[in-house]
């Protein structure tokens, strides 16, 4: 897909993602060497993002499993369409068990879920798992074939080979320690929070209309806030959404007033935001 690193941070930069030179490089890495791509970091830094944005300059179709609590193979994999074999097996009764068994197990009575989906397709296809860190341990074992060799088991069908790799990401948020086994299949990167001047561009590229001098109070106030001992530091997404509700407000500049009243957009705990409110000194900044 990317002939250089420079092309990675180019075209990547044209649907809106701006890429650190650690990120540019490490997605060229994976798209050269085949390799599955773990992401991982603090919520809404971008690693979802990067996915849909290297899906969106490769013309790819972008495959997405959500991993959660309790997802399990049929979520994941692929699960037969069990009303349409009842109907099948009501319909043929005068058949042999074995002539059934054959039919009910075909192509007809499969129903794809997002890993056994990316695997078949013949077209470019971005597979991103998705928190991959919140799904159960076991969920990691169904994941080893598919990282590892790209294919896929269906005992009544066969194996499943990959015709075209897809393109491979999963995402973690850290919240459990993910296994040494996932983690040798894959390349890795963490995306952190970014420098300031890499925020600022990302700020005045996402919210064009916010003026120079605004851009820069936010993306200081943000910075000051990482530094504190809260419960969930804003990220990112969270500097975005305080820009343009700023924006929306028709701010100028930063003053206490303003702070205040939309701290909630950055911060989701009311113990944070009574911590900011007494700690943040906008004059020092």
């Amino acid at each position: 897909m990317f002939t250089s690193v420079d092309d990675v941070s180019t075209r990547l930069a044209a649907t809106g993602y701006l890429a650190s030179p650690s990120v540019a490089t490490t997605v060229f890495l994976a798209d050269r060497l085949g390799k599955p791509l773990l992401v991982e970091g603090p919520a809404g830094v971008g690693k979802t993002e990067l996915a849909k944005a290297v899906a969106q300059v490769a013309g790819a179709r972008l495959v997405r499993l959500q991993c959660y609590e309790g997802v399990d193979e049929s979520r994941a994999l692929y699960e037969w369409n069990h009303a349409k074999q009842l109907l099948r097996i009501s319909a043929g009764r005068d058949e042999s068990w074995d002539e059934t068994r054959t039919d009910i197990f075909s192509e007809e009575f499969l129903l794809p879920r997002p890993l056994l989906t990316a695997i078949r397709g013949a077209e470019p296809t971005v597979l991103l798992i998705d928190e991959t860190d919140k799904a159960d341990v076991e969920m990691e074992g169904l994941l080893l074939e598919v990282l590892s060799d790209f294919q896929i088991t269906v005992p009544e069908l066969g194996t499943v080979i990959a015709t075209r790799r897809p393109f491979v990401v999963l995402t973690s948020n850290a919240g459990r320690e993910l296994s040494e086994a996932l983690r040798r299949r894959c390349l890795f990167l963490h995306i952190g929070f970014p420098e300031e001047e890499l925020e600022r561009r990302i700020v005045r590229l996402k919210v064009p209309g916010l003026g120079a001098a605004l851009t820069e109070s936010v993306v200081r106030v943000v910075g000051a806030l990482r530094a504190m001992d809260l419960r969930k530091v804003p990220s990112v997404a969270e500097t975005i959404d305080w820009a343009r509700t700023l924006l929306a407000l028709g701010a100028d500049t930063l003053d206490e007033t303003v702070v205040r009243d939309s701290l909630g957009v950055i911060l989701k705990h009311q113990d944070d935001i009574q911590k900011a409110a007494a700690k943040l000194d906008l004059d020092a900044l």
